[in-house]
C-alpha cells in the first residue's frame, strides 16, 4: 500500500515560494539550468506555471507555458532525474496541452534540444511535428546548440449531433 501511495503525484500551481525546490530540480536536470530571475519574472508575467509533487509534497517537476492570442508555447518541462522515465513528464504536458485548449490554442509550439533524444521521442508520440531548426538556440559546452523547433496542432472538430435511435422511418 505505502508504494501505491508513494507513486501518487499532484500538479498545483507554481508559487514563488516554491522557487528554491523548482531550481533544485532545474540544477539536476539541465547543464544550463533557467534561474531564479527567469523563473520569477514568468511568475510576474502570468505564465502558466505548475510543480509536479509526489505524495510527501516533494517537488519532482515543473512545466511553464506562455500564451498569447491563438498560440500556447511550451516554455520548460522538467522532470528531476531520478524520477524519468515514469511517465512524469508526459503528465505534465497532457496538463499543459489540457490548459491550451481551454484557452481555444489553435496550435502549441516548443523547442527541444537536438540531442535530447528522450524529450524528442516524448513529444513526437503525442502528435508534436518537427516545423524548423533554431540555429545556435541553446548554451552548450562547446558553443551552442541547435534547437528543434516543433508544433502541435490542436483541431476543433465538432461535436458530432445525437443520432435518435428510434427516428421514425429507419
Amino acid at each position: 500500500m505505502n508504494a501505491q501511495l508513494k507513486d501518487v503525484q499532484t500538479i498545483l500551481p507554481m508559487q514563488v515560494s516554491q522557487l528554491p525546490e523548482v531550481l533544485v530540480v532545474e540544477r539536476r536536470a539541465y547543464e544550463f539550468p533557467w534561474t531564479d530571475t527567469i523563473l520569477k519574472d514568468c511568475l510576474k508575467a502570468g505564465y502558466s506555471a505548475w510543480v509536479l509533487a509526489d505524495s510527501d509534497g516533494v517537488l519532482i517537476g515543473h512545466a511553464l507555458m506562455s500564451m498569447a492570442v491563438d498560440e500556447a508555447h511550451v516554455l520548460n518541462l522538467c522532470v528531476d532525474p531520478s524520477q524519468q522515465r515514469r511517465g512524469l513528464g508526459l503528465k505534465l504536458l497532457n496538463h499543459l496541452m489540457t490548459i491550451a485548449r481551454a484557452a481555444n490554442a489553435s496550435i502549441v509550439l516548443l523547442e527541444v534540444r537536438k540531442s535530447n533524444k528522450a524529450a524528442l521521442r516524448l513529444y513526437e508520440s503525442v502528435g508534436f511535428q518537427r516545423i524548423g531548426v533554431r540555429k545556435a538556440y541553446y548554451p552548450a559546452k562547446d558553443g551552442r546548440e541547435d534547437a528543434l523547433a516543433l508544433g502541435f496542432a490542436i483541431r476543433w472538430a465538432p461535436t458530432p449531433p445525437a443520432v435518435a435511435r428510434n427516428s421514425p422511418g429507419r
